[in-house]
């Protein structure tokens, strides 16, 4: 499920210089991680809803932990799916 995500992110934003083994599952994705912006978590969010049928909210509470890193997107994709 990692790998599938961290293409995912390649394929949504367009990072045409990054692997998926460029990827640490554990790092963060926005600022000092990967660098993403709220922009790029508009279009991964709008991804996540076509590939998974899993919408994340916005003014979920804990939204900024479910996007903090690869591993803790997995985590709620899969929880959400049952």
């Amino acid at each position: 499920m990692e790998n599938e995500l961290k293409q995912l992110i390649i394929d949504a934003l367009a990072l045409e210089d990054i692997s998926i083994n460029d990827i640490d599952s554990h790092a963060p994705l926005f600022n000092e991680g990967l660098g993403l912006d709220s922009i790029d978590a508009l279009e991964l969010g709008l991804a996540i809803r076509k590939k998974y049928n899993v919408k994340i909210e916005s003014d979920k509470e804990d939204v900024v932990r479910i996007f903090s890193s690869v591993s803790t997107l997995a985590d709620y994709i899969q929880s959400v799916r049952g």
